[in-house]
């Protein structure tokens, strides 16, 4: 039983770069698990997860077969847990994605390399064993009302995760939400360790 909340925001910081229709783009997300029934411990923070990351955006503007392919992009991502010794967990990627959308479904794919995994001093060189080289989202939008899938998976350890989302419209920018997760890497502390949770609460968005 534990409290988790979750802040992320996206800002462009260059448009169209020396004249190509490539963004600039910067983003950043903080997840915190909270244990606020905690009260034998003094309701401590069991894990906060910092995820800034800077993305290339080019938009693509082609059907196909029905699909709208609406943009392709390269980033770099980094995410910690702000730990040291043996409770540190950090990595660094870069990857590739692509937006596409059909009809009301909107589809992201994403596939990365990792790149520090030689450091020596590492607490986690077997995060991709479990967190996979890439990650498929899909959100079906009926109004206000979203459903969402998330799906990651390592095909040669056969461990991976899968995020089930439905949120629905309370009032203009609040939207309740109901979350499934199963597998590993809900947070980075956890990123081993198979676990299943069932959540509720509420989205706002700006």
């Amino acid at each position: 039983m534990e409290l988790a909340y979750q802040l992320s925001f996206k800002m462009k910081m260059l448009e169209t770069i020396a004249g190509s229709p490539v963004d600039l783009w910067f983003g950043y997300t903080q997840q915190s698990f909270w244990q606020a029934y905690n009260r034998d411990e003094s309701s401590p923070f069991r894990e906060t997860n910092y995820q800034p990351e800077i993305m290339a955006i080019a938009p693509i503007g082609k059907w196909l077969g029905g699909v709208d392919f609406r943009y392709a992009g390269l980033g770099f991502v980094h995410q910690s847990n702000g730990q040291t010794a043996t409770l540190s967990r950090s990595w660094n990627r870069v990857y590739g994605e692509l937006g596409a959308e059909y009809g009301k479904l909107a589809v992201t794919a994403r596939i990365w390399k990792r790149l520090d995994n030689s450091r020596s001093d590492n607490d986690n060189l077997d995060i991709t064993d479990f967190m996979g080289h890439g990650d498929l989202r899909l959100v079906y939008r009926d109004g206000g009302t979203e459903y969402s899938l998330l799906a990651r998976r390592n095909l040669h350890t056969d461990h991976g995760a899968l995020q089930l989302g439905w949120a629905t419209p309370l009032r203009s920018n609040l939207k309740g939400y109901v979350q499934f997760f199963s597998g590993y890497g809900q947070s980075l502390i956890d990123y081993n360790y198979s676990q299943m949770s069932l959540g509720a609460g509420f989205l706002v968005g700006f």
